[in-house]
């Protein structure tokens, strides 16, 4: 693919091809078990695969590599160049992707060695501090990698001993789409052998790492290779961070890019940096950066404080003029991912003026914490910024990010910065983004499912995340689903602020207990950790001007005033008929229905009943989903069910006031056992289900 920012040009001098493998090579390491130069078995010593230096301390191999010996300890053998002999230093692994099921150890739970389900990829922290060389790291998904060749590097057995090796192959497409979390880039034209496996894949155009090899072609050339952007589905920390060790993803980035443009920029070394062997390679042809503009940019990003979330950061880029398809999966989530994400969306001048706007949209943006070199990190941003605007652009817009640069210097607080978005115009009040999981019953497969996972933003517009109509049994959703929806949940959630998941299914299935999906293995459940509300899918049927209008005073009534409950179907210990239409319609728009006995799965009469209530204009309701109770707990379950709407205040506080009560349920406390199995109806009109083929067409 050619973008704005160029592909390189032909040409590359074999000299500057061997200056790139050099690189590759030296940052190549070999992973064997723990006991390795102690008590080694055979040639290999425990030899497992093949790994390279991400960043200082860091090295990034194949989880089915970094956990096929014994438990999470390895030993990294390495050398920095010919000649310079070996040094082996422990690592741990930190986080492996997928991490096995809690209580396994090494790649049997995934099966044999290369089974390890896809991203495959794990990280491993050096227990002490060593010298040696760091690959240099592409900032956009492999997806934008354009076919041809690329480089790999490797160690295996040849002979009796471990030797490194490199070779060539040709990209012949991927297995998987764009947003499988298996998508794989597919390899061919050379024979990948045993043990390279976890080694770097190198687009030879561009001289960056672009991918991991996961494993070889039985009885074939080639192979497949993950795409180093996998990395970004590293769990994100359910806190703000209050320092850039608290998120691996962040930590290990930010020490790359420090360590490129501290080396670019050292006057002692007198040999080839990445930047060079890129600058040789035309990888600046076209680019709005050139290779060393680009890695001092990344240098000074990696100074600052990381993004407060993805969503802050979907937000910032999407407000730059000219910004479109951001939310590519997996989506950006930190600085030197948000420069990536703009290298398809610009050409020319109009590109260098979207990165430095860009630059200043971070330096303005709102920080999970601050550190004392954090002004200066910004300073520093900002002179490069000016730096450049001087050289290569016009006076207008010199002039125009002096005027942004001044007026964030008025808003240095967290709140203030809040307040103000980055770059652009104010942010629009209103709800922020959700989840949106519609599932879809085949009727002529009992108890299957479509699918589709979306994030909806206050605008109306759902972007797809993931879709699949091949039908899902039933007992499979919470595994199938577990890694888009933790996806989309990455792209909406703010620091202490989870997003809520809507759940959009058939009126016969609002019983179905999502909040209790477990994503982890062993992990909470879902309805813990974030609000899951239900909404009906049924098609509605038109209503009348005056009918609408009522429909959205009720629901905006809830909004603004204390909510009381309105016990629908039980009297006395006693079930009754829902009321009909007119005598709910006659309820004080701050009604919220209560359904006593609705059951797991409704039979006719609650099937009729919910049907009146949604007719008469009720868009939220709580939902006492299991079999029928004694009379007394009814009584008990009437009188918390009014004081916790009463205490809720309005429906917008709702959803978060029955996760409460589910993480209270979770951790035994005995006075919020009658919520046991409360669903919350949440059927927003102001985000109305999206239409037919909606969530099919890409963001």
């Amino acid at each position: 693919m050619i973008d704005g920012f160029g592909r390189g040009v032909p040409g590359a001098s074999d000299d500057t091809r061997r200056a790139l493998m050099d690189l590759v090579m030296a940052a190549t390491v070999r992973i064997h078990g723990p006991a390795y130069g102690y008590a080694p078995e055979g040639p290999g010593g425990g030899f497992l695969g093949s790994g390279f230096f991400i960043a200082p301390s860091w090295v990034l191999t194949c989880a089915h590599v970094a956990m096929g010996g014994e438990g999470r300890d390895v030993t990294v053998v390495y050398e920095l160049g010919p000649g310079s002999g070996e040094t082996s230093v422990k690592g741990s692994v930190v986080a492996a992707l997928p991490e096995p099921p809690r209580g396994a150890a090494g790649a049997a739970p995934f099966g044999p060695a290369g089974g390890w389900p896809a991203p495959d990829l794990a990280l491993v922290r050096l227990r002490r501090p060593v010298e040696h060389a760091c690959v240099y790291v592409t900032e956009r998904p492999a997806a934008f990698f354009g076919g041809g060749q690329v480089v790999y590097s490797g160690w295996t057995e040849v002979g009796g001993r471990l030797k490194r090796l490199y070779g060539q192959c040709s990209v012949q497409g991927t297995v998987g789409g764009w947003a499988d979390p298996d998508e794989q880039m597919r390899l061919g034209g050379d024979v990948l052998p045993p043990g390279v496996s976890g080694g770097p894949t190198v687009d030879l155009t561009r001289g960056e790492v672009v991918g991991v090899l996961k494993s070889q072609l039985v009885g074939g050339m080639g192979g497949t290779s993950i795409g180093i952007e996998r990395l970004r589905l590293l769990p994100v920390p359910p806190e703000m961070a209050a320092s850039e060790s608290d998120d691996d993803y962040q930590a290990v980035f930010h020490a790359h890019d420090r360590y490129h443009a501290d080396r670019h920029t050292n006057g002692v070394g007198t040999g080839r940096t990445w930047a060079d062997v890129q600058s040789g390679l035309g990888a600046g042809a076209d680019r709005a950066l050139s290779p060393q503009q680009r890695v001092m940019l990344l240098g000074r990003l990696a100074e600052l404080p990381p993004p407060v979330s993805t969503h802050s950061l979907l937000d910032l880029l999407g407000r730059l003029p000219g910004v479109h398809s951001v939310d590519r999966y997996p989506a950006p989530r930190s600085w030197r991912d948000g420069l990536g994400a703009l290298y398809e969306n610009r050409r020319g001048e109009a590109a260098l003026e979207l990165v430095l706007r860009y630059c200043m949209s971070v330096i303005a943006a709102e920080r999970p914490y601050v550190t004392p070199s954090t002004a200066v990190a910004e300073e520093a941003l900002w002179n490069w910024v000016k730096w450049i605007a001087e050289e290569r652009l016009p006076r207008d817009f010199r002039n125009e990010i002096t005027r942004l640069r001044a007026a964030a210097r008025h808003r240095t607080d967290r709140a203030q910065r809040r307040a103000w978005p980055a770059y652009g115009e104010r942010r629009v009040d209103g709800e922020g983004p959700f989840v949106l999981l519609e599932l879809e019953p085949r009727g002529w497969e009992r108890d299957s499912y479509d699918w589709r996972i979306g994030v909806a933003r206050h605008t109306g517009e759902v972007l797809p995340v993931r879709e699949d109509s091949r039908g899902t049994p039933g007992q499979e959703l919470p595994a199938r689903l577990a890694a888009p929806l933790t996806e989309a949940f990455r792209r909406c959630d703010e620091p202490d602020n989870p997003a809520v998941l809507q759940v959009a299914v058939v009126q016969a299935l609002l019983g179905l207990d999502v909040d209790r999906w477990q994503l982890l293995p062993g992990g909470p459940p879902l309805g813990t950790v974030r609000p899951v509300v239900v909404r009906p899918s049924d098609r509605e049927p038109p209503y009348s001007e005056d009918e609408a209008r009522e429909r959205r005073a009720r629901w905006n009534r809830t909004w603004s005033v204390a909510m009381r409950a309105e016990i629908l179907d039980c009297e006395d210990g006693l079930r009754v008929p829902v009321p009909t239409e007119e005598d709910l319609r006659a309820l004080a728009y701050e009604a919220v229905p209560v359904l006593c006995r609705f059951g797991d799965r409704p039979d006719a009469e609650t099937a009729a009943g919910l049907t009146r209530m949604a007719l008469g204009g009720f868009h939220l309701a709580l939902l006492r989903r299991g079999a029928d109770r004694p009379d007394p707990v009814c009584a008990d379950f009437h009188r918390r069910a009014a004081d916790t709407l009463a205490g809720a205040g309005t429906a917008g506080q709702l959803p978060r006031t029955v996760q409460e009560l589910r993480r209270g349920v979770r951790e035994g406390r005995t006075e919020m056992y009658w919520s046991d199995g409360v669903a919350l109806y949440y059927d927003d009109p102001h985000h109305p289900l999206p239409g037919s083929g909606q969530l099919l067409e890409a963001p």
